[in-house]
């Protein structure tokens, strides 16, 4: 295929709609009377929230205590539960004062508070199986979205639940991390894998030996929405789930790295934006911070060389 540069990325700015076009477009998709950087605020809130719920379940054995099977197939625990009850309530309050949205949750499913959109998506606890052992390292991830696809990801905010550490993205405008501008950091060589960060599977390794022998150190974290977010700064010189993966738990943090520059494929190199943000759509995923590392790692998984 081609060289980097013909590899979209999921959030590569697209070209405005025509004013008469767009205006249609969010009268019909999107009637919210917040903006996006009132959602992250309001996400904000709920992060707040959540770290109070979850911090003192993690690793203990009421925590881990098993519930029931989420919307999205995973067991649900009382940490998963309690976080939860707290995005809802803070969500059910805006509806109260006449917010109009639905929310798609991996736990609860789906549920509308009076229009289609924006729809909010809410991964309560990600990592939950860090949170459940008591390692410390997992997040929240909530995205609103104008539409049903990744490139309709318009808002997105990813919370580490354990350092408070929060990253911010609005489409087309910029990304921030703990309040501050996000860019990702500079580096001498622009094609060596310094640092490789990758899913938790541990068929995972087998999936992509050629990328971990390419590089000089490797990190898996446990947490697909952090990963992808350190991937955005620059933390990661790559990061791949070389084994399909749910779509959903990808959003907001799949719109920091595009508004940072990031590239973001699967594994073959193919675009992320038309994959519909359900519980049921999965790809694999290859990014990186900049197009030359993508490149790289994208040559080195179809080559092996």
């Amino acid at each position: 295929m081609g060289d980097a540069a013909a590899v979209s990325d999921h959030h590569r700015r697209r070209a405005p709609a025509p004013k008469a076009a767009q205006g249609l477009d969010r009268i019909d998709r999107a009637r919210s009377a917040l903006n996006p950087s009132e959602w992250l605020d309001v996400f904000s809130r709920i992060g707040d929230g959540v770290r109070r719920a979850v911090l003192p379940l993690s690793g203990t054995e009421a925590g881990r205590a098993p519930l029931s099977v989420g919307a999205g197939g995973d067991t649900t625990m009382e940490l998963d539960r309690a976080a939860e009850a707290v995005v809802f309530s803070e969500l059910a309050g805006l509806a109260e004062r006449g917010e109009k949205f639905s929310v798609l949750s991996e736990e609860a499913g789906h549920r509308s508070f009076g229009a289609e959109y924006p729809l909010v998506l809410v991964d309560p606890v990600d990592g939950s199986l860090n949170a459940k052992h008591g390692v410390p390292l997992f997040g929240l991830m909530l995205a609103v979205l104008d539409g049903p696809t990744v490139a309709d990801t318009y808002g997105g905010l990813v919370l580490n639940l354990n350092t408070g550490e929060e990253w911010r993205g609005i489409r087309e405008q910029g990304a921030w991390r703990a309040g501050r501008p996000l860019a990702p950091m500079k580096r001498a060589d622009h094609t060596r894998i310094e640092l490789l960060g990758l899913e938790s599977t541990p068929l995972s390794v087998t999936v992509a030996r050629p990328l971990l022998e390419h590089s000089n150190k490797i990190r898996i974290l446990g947490s697909m929405a952090l990963s992808i977010a350190l991937t955005s700064a620059g933390g990661f010189d790559v990061f791949c789930a070389p084994l399909p993966m749910r779509v959903f738990d990808m959003a907001a943090s799949l719109l920091l790295l595009g508004e940072t520059g990031g590239v973001a494929t699967n594994t073959q190199g193919e675009p992320l934006g038309n994959l519909r943000c359900d519980l049921d759509s999965r790809s694999t995923l290859l990014c990186a911070p900049t197009r030359e590392l993508h490149a790289e790692a994208l040559r080195i998984l179809g080559t092996g060389s």
